[in-house]
C-alpha cells in the first residue's frame, strides 16, 4: 500500500475549536513553521531516522526562520511569545522529535543560559551567532551517575593560579556537544555549583556521540569528558548561583515538551486517519469500522485536551504567572499521553506501521527519549506530589 500524505482537511481536525483561540499573527508564525516543516523535514525525516543521520545542513534554514532562540528578545533573536515559541516547537516535533530537540538544546537551554546569566560581552559574542545558526551549544548538566539527581553531580571546578578555572569530570546524555562550538557546563565548585562557558575545542573537552540509539536517531546526543579543561575566569556565567539556575533553563525547555509532544501524536493521529480513509477490508475502509473508530476518538480526545493544557500553560507564560509544578503537569501528562497515541496510531497501520514509510512508531520511539529527558515521569510525579501534599518526598526511605 502507498503511504498517503494527509490531506489539508484531514491536518485541521479541531473539535474543540482552538483554532479560535490563536491571535492571526500566532496562526501566521504556525504556518510558517508548518511549510518549513513540509518542505525540508517531513521529506527527509524518516530517511534521517532510519541512516542515524544529523541534519546539520538544516541548522542555518532554522536559523533564517528565527526558530533558534525564538523565545528570547534582542541579540539578532525572534523575540517571540510563549505561545509562539510552544506551536513552533509543536510544529517542529510534527516532523521529528529529534529536530525539535535541536532547537530546544540550542535556544531553551544553552542560550537562555548565556542571556540569562551572562555578561554583557559573553551575550553579545555568542547569542548573534546562535541564533542565525553559525554556532552551535550545548548544555552540560547530566551526568553518568547524576541524572534526576543533580545534586550528585561529580564535575568539579577548581581555581588556577593564574585566576581561571580548571573543570574536570564527565557529562553523558549531552545534546549537540560534538557538533557545538560552545558548551554550557555546570561545575562544583568551594561556592557551590556554578555555570561555564567552555569552547569544545579547549584542550582537555571532548565529546563522543552516543550509538547505537534505538530513538532521536536524528539527534545527536554524546558524552563528554572534562580533563584539567582550563577556561579564563570570564568564561564563568557570573549570575547563574547553584542548581536553581540551571532548573530554570530546564524549565524552558520542558515548557517546548509539553507543546512539542502534541505535535508528535497530531501528526501520527492524521497519518492513521488518511490511511484508516484508504486502506480496505470486507470490502469497506476500516475506518468505517467500529473499532477503529473507538481508537481514533480516543488518540483525539488525549490530543485535544493536550493542546488546550500547552495553549493554557502558554497563556500563563506570557503572563508571567507559570510555575514549575505546572510546566511538569504539562511534561508529565502530554509526553505520556502523546506515546500512546502514537502507539494506538501504529495498530491502525497493522503491519505497515512497523515501516519507516509511516511516521507513528518513529514518533513513539522518539518520545520514549523525551519521556526520560528534562524529567522523568517520577521526577515530575514527586513534584506534582509535593505541590500537592505540601511533603516532599524525594528522599523518603
Amino acid at each position: 500500500m502507498t503511504p498517503t500524505t494527509p490531506t489539508l482537511e484531514q491536518r485541521r481536525i479541531d473539535l474543540l475549536a482552538l483554532e479560535d483561540q490563536l491571535t492571526g499573527r500566532e496562526r501566521d508564525w504556525r504556518d510558517g513553521v508548518r511549510d518549513l516543516v513540509d518542505r525540508a523535514i517531513r521529506p527527509n525525516a524518516a530517511r534521517w531516522f532510519a541512516d542515524a543521520t544529523f541534519p546539520a545542513d538544516l541548522v542555518s534554514e532554522l536559523g533564517a526562520a528565527g526558530l533558534l532562540g525564538a523565545h528570547l528578545t534582542g541579540y539578532g533573536c525572534a523575540g517571540r511569545s510563549a505561545v509562539e515559541y510552544g506551536l513552533a516547537a509543536m510544529e517542529l516535533e510534527a516532523g521529528d522529535s529529534g529536530i525539535r530537540t535541536l532547537v530546544s538544546v540550542q535556544g531553551s537551554l544553552a542560550m537562555t543560559a548565556i542571556a540569562r546569566y551572562g555578561s554583557e560581552a559573553q551575550r553579545e559574542r555568542w547569542l548573534p551567532a546562535m541564533a542565525t545558526g553559525e554556532a552551535l551549544g550545548c548544555f552540560g548538566l547530566t551526568e553518568p551517575e547524576a541524572g534526576s539527581d543533580p545534586a550528585g553531580m561529580r564535575t568539579t571546578a577548581s581555581r588556577t593560579t593564574d585566576g581561571g578555572w580548571s573543570i574536570t569530570g564527565s557529562k553523558r546524555w549531552i545534546g549537540l556537544a560534538s557538533v557545538a562550538e560552545i558548551a554550557v557546563i555546570w561545575a562544583r565548585t568551594e561556592a557551590g555549583v556554578r555555570a561555564f562557558l567552555v569552547p569544545t575545542a579547549t584542550p582537555g573537552f571532548s565529546a563522543t556521540p552516543i550509538a547505537p540509539k534505538l530513538s532521536m536517531r536524528a539527534s545527536v546526543q554524546c558524552d563528554i569528558a572534562l580533563d584539567d579543561v582550563r577556561v579564563p575566569s570570564e568564561a564563568q556565567l557570573a549570575d547563574a548561583h547553584g542548581l536553581g539556575a540551571a532548573l530554570r533553563c530546564l524549565n524552558e525547555a520542558r515548557y517546548g515538551i509539553v507543546w512539542g509532544a502534541m505535535g508528535a501524536a497530531r501528526d501520527a493521529m492524521e497519518v492513521a486517519v488518511a490511511y484508516a480513509k484508504q486502506r480496505e477490508q470486507f470490502g469497506s475502509p476500516i475506518a468505517a469500522f467500529q473499532l477503529t473508530q473507538q481508537k481514533l476518538v480516543d488518540m483525539q480526545l488525549e490530543i485535544e485536551k493536550g493542546l488546550l493544557l500547552a495553549l493554557h500553560l502558554g497563556r500563563l507564560k506570557d503572563a508571567g504567572r507559570l510555575t514549575p509544578e505546572q510546566v511538569s503537569l504539562g511534561k508529565l501528562n502530554n509526553v505520556r499521553e502523546a506515546i500512546e497515541v502514537c502507539r494506538q496510531a501504529r495498530t491502525i497501520l497493522g503491519g505497515n506501521g512497523v515501516t519507516t514509510e509511516y511516521s507513528p512508531l518513529r514518533h513513539a520511539l522518539n518520545l520514549e527519549s523525551v519521556r526520560t529527558y528534562e524529567g522523568t515521569d517520577e521526577v515530575h510525579t514527586l513534584v506534582l506530589g509535593a505541590a500537592i501534599t505540601g511533603i516532599p518526598a524525594f528522599r523518603i526511605g
